[in-house]
């Protein structure tokens, strides 16, 4: 089975505080926690271990390494020129929450 969670993913923070805003998958904890960022300099969501269930996987992917730090992600997102992508809240779905 294919994972849905791999380092360079972006995805959205379903619940909590952070609900809406987009991350991306920096590291692999295990198999219920990942390390994301947003990084805090462009949507305010600071490095941090997340249950997967609270995200949702997009289909986009940048290029990074494992344990990258801030800096190189958003070098790798102004690369793939997803910026302001990153900075937009979404509204989630009731059945996500």
């Amino acid at each position: 089975m294919p994972r849905l969670f791999d380092i360079g993913r972006c995805c959205v923070i379903s619940r909590g505080r952070r609900a809406g805003k987009k991350a991306i998958v920096v590291d692999i904890i295990d198999e219920n926690f990942v390390l994301i960022t947003g990084p805090p300099l462009l949507n305010g969501v600071k490095r941090r271990r997340m249950n997967i269930d609270h995200l949702i996987p997009l289909n986009i992917r940048v290029t990074i390494d494992r344990g990258a730090s801030d800096e190189s992600v958003l070098k790798a997102i102004k690369e793939h020129n997803l910026e302001n992508f990153m900075k937009e809240p979404i509204r989630i779905p009731r059945e996500y929450l």
